[in-house]
């Protein structure tokens, strides 16, 4: 029997909740890395090892690591960081490198930046090509924040990598990141002067589908998207949707044309529609919606997700996790049919992934 490993990130620390695979009762512990901001955190594949991002308005931005299952932390000495006076504001998002490849790890940061180690976080190397992209000057701050949110590697080829900006769009590698393309064919950005542009966009989120790497989904800051050719062409698939706007998309691993998205009000409001948490599911790739709602509140739920706020395991019906920015962690067992409040009166849910080990 395996387990199931939830990684709550907040605004005040990291909450490790756990499970059989059953998925009917949890265990959640005291808070880890309690006063910091916790951005993102993972759980290794390779080696079982947690590692998370987090920032605290003293300290600043550093990247921890746990190899007893979160009893103990290290903080590493070294974060990646921009040479020049970019610097490091913060680290959004931590990724996994190949299993042929066990000490390597990949960082977004903000100021929107690339960087990777070799040596499980001694150092930090940047990837000047995409960090220095000639169509960097065309990137802009999102919501306060020019930011590298999305770090994605092709498992059948760990030379093509995908990462996505807020706001510079996606792009994609084929040389283990020695050169960059933009990839936003048919993905809007209205804020802009032509709504369709090579590179500019709000991407709030992309995901790859690991049984077929060629399909990628995005949740963008104007629209769902799905991609069928590793993201060099867009297809929208917002139709169905009540919003166009929002922040998370998860695919269920068994089954490619599964997504999962939580659609918000707009970018001014930012909380659920018309006050009513639901997960809206595609079985068909995105040309219908169907909204799931069992056991979410239903009146009044103005909350949020950010970008990381739902997560998906790789368990078979697949299990779903979502946390919203009022501190509420909901987990469903069935694919999304039926929600339960594993915990509430968190602080406020800035990421939530989910492991088997």
């Amino acid at each position: 029997m395996s387990d199931v490993v939830v990684l709550i990130g907040t605004k005040r620390g990291l909450f490790i909740a756990r499970s059989d695979e059953q998925r009917r009762e949890w265990h959640i512990g005291e808070p880890c890395l309690d006063g910091r901001e916790v951005y993102h955190a993972i759980t290794d594949p390779r080696d079982g090892s947690m590692w998370a991002a987090t920032t605290h308005k003293v300290w600043g931005a550093h990247i921890h690591r746990s190899t007893d299952g979160g009893v103990t932390w290290d903080v590493l000495q070294s974060a990646p960081h921009h040479a020049d006076e970019r610097g490091l504001e913060a680290v959004w998002f931590l990724a996994a490198g190949p299993a042929s490849a066990p000490g390597t790890m990949f960082a977004g940061i903000e100021p929107a930046g690339l960087f990777v180690t070799h040596d499980s976080g001694l150092t930090w190397n940047a990837i000047d090509a995409l960090n220095n992209h000639e169509t960097r000057t065309a990137w802009q701050p999102a919501g306060g924040a020019l930011a590298l949110g999305s770090v994605l590697i092709d498992p059948r080829d760990n030379r093509r990598m995908y990462c996505a900006l807020s706001a510079g769009g996606v792009y994609r590698t084929e040389d283990a990141g020695a050169s960059w393309t933009p990839i936003n064919t048919g993905t809007r950005a209205e804020f802009m002067p032509d709504h369709y542009p090579a590179f500019g966009q709000c991407v709030h989120r992309v995901v790859l589908h690991p049984a077929m790497p060629d399909r990628l989904y995005q949740q963008n800051h104007c629209g769902v998207y799905r991609s069928d050719d590793c993201g060099t062409t867009w297809i929208e698939i917002t139709a169905g949707l009540p919003s166009e706007y929002g922040y998370v998309v998860v695919v269920d691993d068994h089954d490619a044309d599964v997504a999962y998205v939580v659609p918000e009000e707009s970018s001014h409001m930012r909380t659920v529609v018309d006050g009513k948490l639901r997960v809206f599911r595609t079985r068909d790739a995105g040309t219908t919606w169907e909204p799931l709602s069992h056991g979410l509140p239903q009146e009044r739920a103005y909350v949020s997700l950010l970008r990381e706020g739902l997560a998906a395991d790789s368990l078979d019906p697949c299990g779903l996790y979502l946390g919203t920015s009022s501190g509420h962690l909901f987990a469903s067992n069935d694919r999304g049919e039926s929600w339960t409040m594993v915990a509430g009166f968190l602080p406020r849910i800035v990421s939530v992934t989910a492991a088997v080990v």
